[in-house]
């Protein structure tokens, strides 16, 4: 059935991948309604529930008839201000009210960012391993994704020097994302501040995607881009969200941050697109980034202590190599050493075949490389119970040491 629906489908949208996260959740959580004990190691969303204070916010917008209209395409007034506010707050960016595009969670943010800023064959540098939605956003808004590769060597952080061999004619933008999902990789200022001169020396456009501001640990800091690099201001592109910080990834509210005329412009891409985000979900999004960060540092705390445990657990098994991150919620694995082995009576060529293993063998979800354009790791989330992630790198560990050549 999905080989037909494809083929009355566009070629354009036919060509685009499936979320590879958001497949290996999907087929996890069906494992598990039928029944089996599975642990999921794979999809980007913090285990604590929503704020109580947020909720009520909600709650209380459902009975006010104001939010029982459309209301701007580019976001509640209000909601845009006190981003704004958080903005300069945060990440030191002095913007205002007008750059703000509150969209449907950060993808839409990302896709309305390419769609208002390139042209059929404009090239886009993104440093991999990359989150999957960039390259397929990229192509769906006619341009060319040019990946740049970092290995765990380099604290999977590319320098100016690849970004440079990578610039050609055709070169209109860069995607960059610290911390960054998959690897978990924080740049520091200095290298911040590089990338960001180098992309203003040329004219660059530039996507900042700074959804895990918030979680960066030991002595990582967060470098928001632009504010460190007023150079750039006028080409960047800034895209941030809820969903991570406050445990509100269903509720599918994210914005972008941009100069005047590409705000305008993504804001009239939405009105014929979305029109308005959910009123309840703004007036929830209001609450979360007009408060403190309390909740945000005690799940950060949280993440921090089962970022320890899972390097530590992950680093006594013979053929995985995780360094530790500096940030997000994930470590990426690299599992080259066990390419080729026999495991339980299946040779494992590929990463992708290990991590099906691990679902039918230890009962474990993991996403692979591939999905990030790096074969031969492995992406776990550690934003799951202490105890499952104990139970589910034990199962790991049990299965990967029956390997053999």
């Amino acid at each position: 059935m999905i080989t037909g629906t494809r083929g009355r489908a566009s070629a354009r949208v036919a060509s685009i991948a499936e979320s590879a996260t958001l497949a290996v959740d999907a087929k996890a959580k069906a494992l598990k309604r039928a029944g089996r004990p599975v642990i999921i190691f794979g999809s980007g969303e913090p285990d604590f529930p929503t704020p109580q204070h947020i909720v009520q916010a909600a709650a209380a917008a459902c009975h006010d008839p104001r939010f029982h209209r459309y209301s701007p395409s580019g976001g509640l007034p209000e909601l845009r201000e006190a981003i704004a506010a958080k903005t300069m707050r945060d990440a030191g960016h002095h913007v205002d009210a007008a750059q703000v595009v509150v969209t449907n969670g950060g993808k839409q943010a990302i896709y309305e960012t390419f769609a208002a800023l390139l042209n059929p064959g404009d090239e886009v540098i993104v440093p991999a391993p990359y989150w999957p939605t960039y390259p397929e956003a990229i192509a769906l808004a006619g341009g060319v994704p040019v990946p740049v590769f970092a290995d765990e060597t380099t604290g999977y952080r590319v320098g100016v020097e690849q970004l440079e061999r990578a610039r050609t004619g055709n070169t209109a933008m860069l995607v960059f994302s610290s911390p960054a999902n998959p690897t978990g990789a924080v740049y520091g200022r200095a290298e911040t501040e590089a990338v960001g001169a180098w992309a203003a020396e040329h004219g660059l456009w530039v996507l900042s995607d700074e959804i895990y501001e918030h979680m960066v640990y030991g002595d990582a800091e967060f470098h928001s881009l632009p504010a460190v690099v007023p150079d750039i201001r006028d080409r960047c592109v800034v895209v941030n969200g809820v969903a991570k910080s406050y445990a509100m990834t269903g509720w599918r509210v994210g914005w972008a941050v941009a100069p005047h005329d590409i705000a305008a412009a993504m804001t009239t891409l939405q009105s014929h697109v979305t029109s308005n985000v959910c009123n309840i979900a703004q007036a929830a999004a209001l609450a979360a980034v007009s408060g403190d960060l309390e909740a945000v540092s005690r799940m950060r705390a949280a993440f921090d202590r089962r970022r320890r445990t899972i390097v530590r657990m992950l680093g006594e098994i013979d053929g995985v190599r995780c360094p530790e991150p500096d940030g997000a919620f994930y470590v990426y694995a690299s599992v080259k050493d066990l390419l080729g082995k026999e495991i339980r009576g299946r040779r494992v060529g590929t990463a992708a075949g290990l991590a099906g293993l691990l679902l039918d063998e230890a009962e474990v979800a993991v996403v692979p490389g591939e999905a990030f354009g790096t074969p031969g790791y492995l992406r776990l989330s550690y934003a799951l119970s202490d105890e499952d992630l104990v139970a589910g790198v034990e199962r790991i560990h049990a299965v990967l040491a029956e390997a053999k050549d």
